[in-house]
Parts: C-alpha cells; sequence; structure tokens
C-alpha cells in the first residue's frame, strides 16, 4: 500500500510529464498550425511514447481544451460564493474575472492557447460547447442567488449569456491585438458597457385601475 508522500510524488510525476506534454504540443502548434502537427511529433518533441500520451490526453485537440478544464466549476464557485446581497452584474463580474485572472497569470502560455482556439476550427466548436455547458451551470446558480426558476425564467440565462459573451470578446481582442493590455482591464470595459443590462428590473407594480 502507497504512503502518502508516494501518492503525491506519483501525482507530481504525472502532473511533470503532462506538463511536458502539453508544452511539447503547444509549441509545435503555435509554431506550424493545429492540423499540420501529428500526436507521433508531439511525443517525439516531449520524449516519451505514444501510449503515455493517450494515458493523459484522448485527442490532440484534449491537449489544447484541458487547459480550459477547470474554468466552469472555478466561475460557479466563485458566483456561488459572492455576497448574497451582492448586485448580479457585480458578481458575475467577479465570476468571470476568475478565468481571466488565470490568464492573465501566466499569459504567454494562455495567449498562445487562445490564439490556436479561437483560429482552429475544431477547437472553437470545443469551446463554445463548453461555454454552453458553463452557461446553464451558471444560470442554474444565477437563478438560485436571485430566486428564479432558471427553467421557466428567461434572466438567468439571458445574464449569464451577456457575461459570457464578454468573456469571449475581451478573449478576442486580447489575442488579436491588445495583448500587451491587461485581459483583466479589458473585461472592466467591457463590462461596463453590458453591466446595465445584467441587473434585474424591480417587479413593476400593479397598475390602479
Amino acid at each position: 500500500m502507497r504512503t502518502r508522500a508516494e501518492s503525491t510524488l506519483a501525482e507530481r510525476k504525472r502532473q511533470l510529464v503532462a506538463d511536458e506534454l502539453t508544452e511539447a504540443a503547444l509549441q509545435l502548434l503555435a509554431i506550424r498550425g493545429f492540423d499540420a502537427v501529428t500526436v507521433d511529433e508531439i511525443v517525439a518533441s516531449a520524449g516519451v511514447s505514444k501510449r503515455t500520451f493517450f494515458r493523459y490526453f484522448r485527442s490532440k485537440e484534449d491537449v489544447v481544451v484541458q487547459f480550459l478544464a477547470g474554468m466552469g466549476d472555478d466561475m460557479r464557485t466563485a458566483l456561488a460564493s459572492r455576497p448574497a446581497d451582492e448586485a448580479p452584474a457585480e458578481a458575475l463580474r467577479q465570476t468571470v474575472r476568475v478565468p481571466v485572472t488565470t490568464c492573465a497569470a501566466d499569459s504567454e502560455r494562455a495567449l498562445r492557447v487562445v490564439r490556436l482556439i479561437l483560429r482552429t476550427p475544431a477547437l472553437l466548436a470545443r469551446f463554445l460547447e463548453r461555454q454552453d455547458r458553463w452557461r446553464d451551470d451558471l444560470a442554474a446558480e444565477l437563478a438560485r442567488r436571485t430566486g428564479r426558476d432558471s427553467a421557466t425564467d428567461l434572466y438567468p440565462a439571458l445574464a449569464v449569456g451577456a457575461a459570457l459573451t464578454a468573456f469571449h470578446v475581451v478573449l478576442q481582442r486580447w489575442s488579436a491585438g491588445d495583448a500587451a493590455r491587461d485581459p483583466v482591464a479589458l473585461l472592466d470595459e467591457a463590462f461596463a458597457v453590458v453591466a446595465p443590462a445584467l441587473d434585474p428590473a424591480p417587479p413593476r407594480a400593479p397598475a390602479h385601475r
């Protein structure tokens, strides 16, 4: 039976191999383009076997998309932890700040990943598919916070959709020409535009007859 120290060491070794594969893949893909690089070339560059590659990733797409894997869970956790009396627009801004801050903290790698995703149709499709799942999860959490029903009320899905659109546009602008700018500052600019539409209007008083 493994000791805790042995398990921790094994986990670190697995993470090291995964990181080496990811870095080798990103370097090749950034230089030559997604479609031009094969799994064989990635494993040769990383110095591991093809069998090892498939222990960590199901496909070439997964090497890139795994960078985004935890973002949805992180955002839902962030939204659930926001103060109960905070306005939805601010809660959503702080929620979407989480993945953007992650990108800013490792901007060189994040830029390579974001550019690959946005410029490669197969990866962009996977990214948009993930955003759909994020929207559903975040809408359910926003509905809970605001006392609404996400199945029948349009507000939660529309508000979260606007927040995720702001996130997507920021990634586009940051990767296309504003790479020198802080993506968090870009997000704040984006939310200055969309925030007025994110807070629900108070219930209308019944008309007097």
